[in-house]
């Protein structure tokens, strides 16, 4: 896959490895396998310039390197292996770096391992035995991009949980993260937080329609012994009151005044009709109620006039 070329002035950087005669990543080098660089331009070859920091260099093949590029220029590239285990430097965007979690298709499988697209021009390899599930042509799957310890090898795996750090001690309950869906079950989805961590979220505590692969914004809800976090898409607690009485108020004046909801109806009611949870419900209509903005009717709820 052909992907588009670094905008150099706008890409921010980080750094680390290559020789001249490097051609295995076993060894020990300062540039970074599986990130970006901002490496120095220090010569050119007839294969196309090498880039590098002090006595680490890499090779930017010639169909990446800028017009008008000069010795001791500094340019932002992607360091990888190429085909035959060399260190190879690029302009290409990768769809993520080590340690991100993107959702990518896979191109072709074969016995020991399924190669996915990552917008490079070597595909990512994802080993058999770290799959989760037999994996298809064409499909789409979410990747965590790893890297062997020890050849430093750029591999991807779909064992996510597995693979999301357990220590949560920088976390804390209420505290707004950044949301990747991985799966939806019967009773929630599945998501990768803040690309690092693996939480619940269940369905009383959905507030909109969440595809597999949409990114949003939640809160945590409980940190539980084993890592995994509860998560909502509300802040716990009373905060969340105001914004849920606005949205009871805007469904009210919606329907004509009147929505056959109350405190004795049904869980799978009250989020039908209002997408919250019962207790959030209630709440807000208690909130509303003290306010005298609402009445409380048998069958339902509906605006005092």
């Amino acid at each position: 896959m052909s992907g588009k070329k670094t905008n150099f002035k706008n890409v921010w950087s980080h750094s680390k490895k290559h020789t001249e005669n490097l051609s295995k990543p076993e060894l020990e080098t300062s540039i970074k396998i599986g990130r970006y660089n901002r490496l120095n331009v220090q010569a050119r070859s007839d294969f196309g310039v090498y880039l590098g920091t002090g006595d680490d260099r890499v090779l930017l093949p010639n169909k990446y390197v800028p017009n008008r590029l000069s010795i001791g220029d500094r340019l932002d590239v992607f360091v990888y292996t190429d085909s035959e285990d060399r260190l190879v430097a690029t302009t290409l965007t990768p769809a993520g770096v080590i340690g991100d979690f993107v959702f990518l298709i896979a191109k072709d499988v074969a016995p020991f391992g399924t190669f996915m697209d990552w917008g490079l021009e070597k595909d990512l390899l994802v080993p058999k035995n770290e799959q989760q599930n037999r994996m298809e042509p064409g499909k789409k799957y979410l990747v965590k991009i790893c890297q062997d310890n020890r050849t430093h090898r750029v591999y991807g795996t779909t064992q996510i949980s597995a693979n999301c750090d357990k220590n949560t001690r920088d976390l804390k309950v209420g505290q707004q993260v950044d949301l990747l869906v991985h799966s939806i079950t019967t009773i929630g989805i599945i998501a990768v937080v803040d690309n690092r961590y693996y939480g619940r979220m269940y369905l009383n505590e959905t507030y909109q329609k969440l595809f597999i692969g949409d990114t949003c914004k939640g809160y945590i809800m409980r940190i539980r012994e084993d890592g995994k976090i509860d998560l909502s898409m509300k802040k716990p607690g009373y905060s969340s009151v105001p914004k849920s009485a606005d949205v009871i108020l805007y469904r009210l004046n919606k329907s004509g005044g009147f929505i056959p909801c109350h405190d004795k109806s049904s869980p799978e009611e009250i989020h039908k009709c209002f997408s919250m949870s019962k207790k959030e419900f209630k709440r807000a209509v208690g909130t509303l109620y003290k306010k005298r903005l609402i009445e409380l009717k048998k069958n339902g709820i509906g605006l005092l006039k």
